[in-house]
C-alpha cells in the first residue's frame, strides 16, 4: 500500500515481519490477537494456542467488556481496560498492532482498534489483511506463548467517540449527525434475522456492509476507493458521523475507513441494533419485513 495510513492506522505484513525480525517486539511494540469467534463455530484462544504471530498475545474480547451489560461487547470501565491492557504489557507509550483471523481478512481488529482510541491510546494500528495473509504470504507463526512484562496502562474514554442509546434516539429528530450501518443489506432491511433478533434499522441510517471496504483479498481498499464508496451513499465525511450495527463490532470498519480518509473522529453506537431492537420504541424500527406483513 502506498500509503501506510493515518498515524499508522494500517500497518503492512511486510513491515510487522521486519519488525518481529528485528526483535523489537516488547515493551515498544505489542502484537495482540483479537480474533472472536462464534463458540460452535471456532474457538480463537484454542486457535492462538495453536499458532499466532511471534511475541503476540491474545487480547480477550470477552474479558475486556462490560459483563453486567445485557448487551454484547460494551466498553469496560477506564480501570477495567486499563488493567486489561496493562496485564498485555501494554502501556501509555507502546504502540499496539491488532489482527485477527477472520477469513475476511479483518472483522475483530477494528473494533480492538476502536476501543484503544476510546480510551485515548493513539499509537494502534490494524494488520492490514489479517492473519490470513500473514500466513499466506510466508511470514512465520509460532505456538509459543509470550509472558509479557506487565505495564502500567492509563486511559481516559473519549466521549466523543462512543454514543448512547439516548442520543441516538435524539438524533432520529435532531439529525445533529450521520448514521451509517455495516451490517449486510437484508439485516438493515429487516427482510432476514439478525443473529436471532428480528431485523432493521435506525430511522434515517445509511447502509454500507463492512466488507465493502475490503478488498478479495481481505484488505483494506485505497483511500480513493474507500472515499468513492462514502461518495456513493451520499455520506459526508465534513460532517458528523456515527457507525452502527449488531453489537458494536463491526461499526468500527466504517470508523477505520473514515480514519484513512482523514476523519479521525467517527463515533460508534456501542449498544447497536442489539440495544436498539429492546429499548427503541416500535416506529424507531425500520423494517420492510413489518410493512409487507401491514
Amino acid at each position: 500500500m502506498a500509503r501506510q495510513g493515518l498515524s499508522r492506522a494500517l500497518v503492512t505484513a511486510s513491515w510487522l515481519a521486519e519488525a518481529v525480525r528485528a526483535g523489537r517486539v516488547g515493551a515498544g511494540l505489542r502484537v495482540l490477537d483479537a480474533s472472536w469467534y462464534p463458540p460452535k463455530e471456532r474457538n480463537a484462544r484454542q486457535e492462538f494456542k495453536e499458532r499466532h504471530i511471534p511475541g503476540a498475545s491474545f487480547f480477550d474480547i470477552e474479558e475486556c467488556r462490560d459483563k453486567s451489560s445485557p448487551y454484547d461487547f460494551m466498553l469496560p470501565s477506564e480501570s477495567h481496560f486499563a488493567d486489561y491492557v496493562g496485564g498485555l504489557g501494554v502501556s501509555n507509550d507502546t504502540h499496539v498492532v491488532v489482527y485477527d483471523g477472520d477469513e475476511v481478512g479483518t472483522f475483530y481488529a477494528p473494533r480492538a482498534w476502536w476501543m484503544f482510541r476510546a480510551f485515548g491510546h493513539k499509537e494502534v494500528s490494524v494488520l492490514n489483511g489479517g492473519f490470513k495473509n500473514w500466513v499466506k504470504e510466508g511470514h512465520p507463526v509460532t505456538a509459543e506463548v509470550t509472558q509479557p512484562t506487565p505495564a502500567v496502562f492509563k486511559a481516559r474514554l473519549n466521549r466523543a467517540l462512543v454514543k448512547t442509546f439516548e442520543e441516538m434516539v435524539q438524533n432520529v429528530t435532531s439529525l445533529k449527525f450521520q448514521v451509517v450501518d455495516s451490517r449486510p443489506e437484508g439485516r438493515f432491511r429487516g427482510t432476514e434475522l439478525d443473529q436471532g433478533l428480528e431485523s432493521g434499522h435506525i430511522p434515517g441510517a445509511v447502509n454500507i456492509p463492512f466488507h465493502s471496504f475490503l478488498s478479495e483479498t481481505g484488505h483494506e481498499k485505497s483511500i480513493e476507493e474507500i472515499q468513492e464508496i462514502f461518495r456513493e451513499k451520499k455520506v459526508d465525511l465534513s460532517k458528523p458521523l456515527t457507525a452502527t450495527c449488531r453489537k458494536g463490532v463491526t461499526a468500527c470498519q466504517i470508523a477505520l475507513a473514515a480514519f484513512l480518509c482523514g476523519k479521525r473522529d467517527v463515533a460508534v453506537y456501542d449498544g447497536s441494533w442489539s440495544e436498539w431492537f429492546h429499548r427503541a420504541p416500535p416506529h424507531y424500527k425500520v423494517s420492510e419485513l413489518k410493512r409487507s406483513k401491514a
